[in-house]
């Protein structure tokens, strides 16, 4: 008898899991088929359980969860910290997040190295959270959620000659203002903006402090802006070069991009990596 291979014809799909205080998102993309839709659920937390207890609720609710996944992929939306690569250790890491974070007790640090800017962002992922992700998968890539837009607005700022300001509002009520100079930030900090006014009084906070010109450099927002009509107008009546980011033209009317409630930096790290 002549032996016969079996091949598996089972497609090998990616899981991409967005954690959040209020939600998580899922993605299920087959990895031999990028082009296939993404299959997306957005799960809303139950406010008096914690973020591991909703995660587990999560995996015995949702079908797309019980399917068999080749690849996990964790993106973390907690506070992060920015550590030039020249004076970064990984062994004080743990350290230096919980004196800049003291509610972080329970957390596990971690760290990504963005070679493009030469910095360590620093972040901590629920020990909690951490176990149950692991006894479901087992092995799985964690990274903070901001590494993809931070490495897209980067290579996006250097088209053409005037400086930039990017805003980028999370969908929980968090604004990070970030600037680049050549392989590095400029500026790099994040706000809390509960509405637009606040959101407009740090924009025009660190425009003046990073001594930018009103009437030649550039500020883009992009994400889920709060009163995006009303922000711009007020923008626009101080700074004469006012953008919004839109990801269907950004990224070339990628179909990712129709996917109502996906977050920025999900469709992001779908479309250009991490």
């Amino acid at each position: 008898m002549s032996n016969m291979a079996v091949h598996d014809n089972t497609p090998r799909q990616r899981l991409v899991i967005r954690t959040s205080r209020y939600w998580f998102a899922f993605a299920i993309q087959n990895i031999d088929e990028p082009n296939m839709p993404v299959n997306f659920t957005l799960y809303s937390s139950k406010p008096t359980m914690s973020v591991a207890a909703n995660l587990r609720e999560a995996f015995k609710t949702l079908d797309i969860l019980n399917s068999k996944f080749s690849k996990v992929v964790v993106m973390v939306d907690e506070p992060l910290l920015t550590v030039p690569l020249d004076l970064y250790n990984e062994s004080e890491a743990a350290v230096l997040y919980a004196h800049s974070f003291p509610d972080s007790t329970n957390a596990s640090v971690m760290a990504n190295i963005i070679d493009d800017l030469n910095v360590a962002m620093i972040f901590g992922i629920s020990k909690d959270l951490q176990t149950v992700i692991n006894d479901r998968f087992g092995e799985t890539i964690i990274f903070h959620a901001s590494t993809p837009v931070w490495r897209n607005l980067f290579h996006r700022s250097f088209l053409g000659s005037r400086n930039k300001l990017y805003a980028y509002f999370h969908a929980h009520q968090r604004m990070e203002l970030v600037s680049y100079g050549t392989k590095r930030f400029k500026y790099c900090n994040v706000f809390d903006t509960s509405n637009a006014h606040d959101a407009l009084y740090f924009i025009l906070s660190v425009w003046r402090q990073l001594s930018m010109q009103e009437n030649h450099d550039e500020l883009h927002l992009v994400g889920d802006i709060p009163e995006v009509q009303w922000l711009e107008a007020e923008l626009k009546s101080y700074l004469k070069r006012v953008y919004t980011i839109n990801p269907s033209s950004d990224f070339n009317r990628s179909p990712i991009t129709k996917i109502k409630e996906m977050p920025y930096d999900m469709m992001t790290y779908f479309i250009k990596g991490r």
